[in-house]
Parts: structure tokens; C-alpha cells; sequence
């Protein structure tokens, strides 16, 4: 079981602590569901009427709350507590219980670079000419694909597949499931299709037809993907390959579940995407950039740096550094929510037009 004292947590974060600092620490907890062992999260004042219904010795609290005064014998403060939460739940997170060492029924080959304390689990398979950095840990059935290569301090969860070829840096953290390196949905036919001739057109040329035969042809994937340091991938999260050249992922991105990022894109550094986020060929993301869950951007489109969309947001147009965008298709933030409002406002206003029209016809006015 993992424990620490409320001083040791208090030294590690880099925060203040009051009280009986030799209490033990073996968890955290909503405040009314604390223990005596566990580190009551009451970070801002509306949490902290919670905490008479639980059992909690000892708080994480905001600056200038009294400790005492709650009823609490000790307490961590920090000036951002929730910046304090990334630090402390690393201290407290128990893993996975992979095992050390690499499990007898891993399949690694013997061209295959392992670095120092790898952990290898059950039924993993690691291809010719693959390179995984030291301390790493896979969990049960990762693929390491040919020639592939992972920094140091990676940290694969069950079912993580990693393609042929794929660079991935330092510290890289995949959730099951995770797909990286698949081929790009890239499809062609051998004479103009009506598929191309709806987007050439925007859907004006309604007796656009595909011509009778056709079937697609597959275009393979040449390129690869390659990854910076600090990346995080979410389950069953996918990252196709480029077409020729690679797909890439800059430094500190951090990519949610089930999102899709697609052949040849460029995603700058420290990028933030949510969940089922949909992302079409050869978009470039600048730095920074946040997509709410659900948010869909069309093929070769530039994003700039800073740039924010709400949630399911549909983004069909280059979008500019700083922009907050909403809706479908996507425009700015304030925009649409006043269109939104007049939206609601137009059954009522054409009750308000017919009564109107109502009267003047009555009236016997005309033109």
C-alpha cells in the first residue's frame, strides 16, 4: 500500500502544511466520503461544508482557509490546488500491477533493441529492428511494429499497437486500444467520381453521377507517423500514417478517447484534444490549440495557434491564431451564440408576423 505522511506530501508538491504533519496518507477523497487515512480534496470554499459528513483528518485546501476551524487536524495548501493535484496523484497512483521483467509468452525478436528495466507483459509482440527506450512498460498484448522506435519512460496500457516505422519520444503514454501508425483512408477511382464532382461543385451539379464500373482503388500509406516527447494518447484513440510523408505529433500534445487523427496531419505542440474528435487529411494544427469533444475539421484546413472550438463544433474554413469558435459550421464563439438566441426568438416572432399581417389586411391597406 502506498503512504505518505501530510509533510512528505506537502515537501513533494512544493506547498505548505499545518497541523499534525506525521498523519499517514494512503489515498485521496471527496471531502464527505474521506477516511482518517485519506487526503480530503476541499480545494475552494463551496467544498468545504462537505467535509462534516465525512471522516477526513487532514485536507488539501485553498490559500486562507483555517484548518482548524473545519474541524481538521491537519491540511496541505497550495496556491493552485488543482495544479497541486497533478503532482499529488502521481504520488498516490498504484499502477497497473504490471509485473517486472518480460513475461515468457512475449514474442520479441531477436533483432529487437531493449532498453534497461523494459517491462514486457503476457503475449506482447515485438517486431525485427524495434526500439524501446529504457524504463519503458507495456502492458499485456501491445505490437511494436518493424523498425518502429519509443523513447524512454513509455507507458503502453493493455492493446496498444504501434505500426511499422512509427518514431514515438520520451515518456509517451498510450490507453488501451490505442492504434498508431494504420494506413490513411486514401481511396481513388480511375475516372473523376461523383464524389468529386459534388465537392468541386459544393453540391450544385445535382446530376453528378459516378461513372458505371468504377470501384475505388487503394492508396497505400508511404509515410509514417511521428511523435514528440510527452505525448498522450487516449483509448482507442487512432493515428493514421501519411500518405508520403508522416503524420506528426508535436511535443506535449495530449489526445483524448476515441479521437481520429487522419493521414498527413500536422499537430503542433501542446495541443489539447477531446474526445471523438475527428481531425481530416492534411490539416495543420498550430500551437496550443484545444478541439471540445466531438469537434470535426474538414481536409486542408489550417488552424492557428491558440485557437479554441466548443464542443461538436464543425470547423469548414481555415481558422485564425486566438479564435474561439462554435457551432456548424464553425464561427466565432459570440457570433453564434447571438444567432442561437434569434434562432429561439423566431417561432415567437412569427406569431408576431402573422398578427401583424393579420391586421394590416384588415385594415384594407395595400400597396
Amino acid at each position: 500500500m502506498i503512504s505518505y505522511t501530510v509533510g512528505q506530501i506537502a515537501e513533494a508538491l512544493g506547498a505548505k502544511a499545518f497541523g499534525a504533519l506525521d498523519i499517514v496518507i494512503t489515498g485521496t477523497a471527496e471531502p464527505q466520503d474521506a477516511s482518517a487515512t485519506t487526503l480530503a480534496l476541499a480545494m475552494s470554499p463551496k467544498y468545504a461544508e462537505h467535509l462534516a459528513h465525512g471522516d477526513a483528518r487532514a485536507a488539501m485546501l485553498w490559500e486562507g482557509a483555517d484548518f482548524a476551524a473545519l474541524g481538521l487536524e491537519a491540511a496541505i495548501i497550495a496556491p493552485r490546488p488543482r495544479f497541486a493535484m497533478s503532482g499529488l496523484s502521481a504520488m498516490l497512483d498504484a499502477g497497473q500491477g504490471f509485473d517486472a521483467g518480460h513475461h515468457a509468452s512475449a514474442v520479441i525478436d531477436p533483432s529487437a533493441e531493449i532498453g534497461e528495466d523494459v517491462r514486457i507483459g503476457p503475449l506482447c509482440v515485438i517486431a525485427k529492428g524495434a526500439r524501446i527506450g529504457a524504463g519503458s512498460v507495456l502492458g499485456p498484448q501491445c505490437h511494436i511494429g518493424w523498425d518502429a522506435e519509443i523513447g524512454e519512460g513509455a507507458y503502453l496500457r493493455e492493446g496498444v499497437s504501434i505500426g511499422a516505422r512509427v518514431r514515438i519520444g520520451a515518456r509517451f503514454i498510450a490507453q488501451p486500444g490505442a492504434r498508431i501508425g494504420g494506413d490513411g483512408f486514401s481511396f481513388v477511382t480511375p475516372e473523376p467520381s461523383h464524389i468529386e464532382a459534388v465537392r468541386d461543385s459544393l453540391g450544385a451539379d445535382q446530376t453528378a453521377t459516378q461513372s458505371a464500373g468504377q470501384s475505388y482503388a487503394r492508396i497505400h500509406s508511404l509515410g509514417t507517423v511521428e511523435i514528440g516527447d510527452d505525448v498522450e494518447i487516449g483509448a482507442s484513440a487512432c493515428i493514421d500514417n501519411g500518405t508520403v510523408r508522416a503524420t506528426r505529433i508535436g511535443n506535449g500534445v495530449k489526445i483524448d478517447n476515441l479521437a481520429q487523427i487522419g493521414h498527413n496531419v500536422v499537430v503542433g505542440d501542446d495541443c489539447l484534444i477531446c474526445a471523438q474528435v475527428g481531425i481530416a487529411g492534411s490539416t495543420r494544427l498550430g500551437r496550443a490549440v484545444v478541439l471540445g469533444g466531438q469537434t470535426g475539421v474538414s481536409d486542408n484546413l489550417f488552424i492557428g495557434d491558440g485557437a479554441v472550438t466548443g464542443g461538436a463544433t464543425k470547423v469548414l474554413a481555415n481558422v485564425p491564431a486566438g479564435r474561439v469558435m462554435l457551432g456548424y459550421p464553425a464561427m466565432k464563439m459570440d457570433n453564434h451564440i447571438e444567432t442561437y438566441k434569434a434562432l429561439r426568438r423566431l417561432p415567437r416572432m412569427m406569431r408576431e408576423f402573422a398578427t401583424i399581417k393579420k391586421l394590416v389586411s384588415k385594415s384594407g391597406v395595400n400597396d
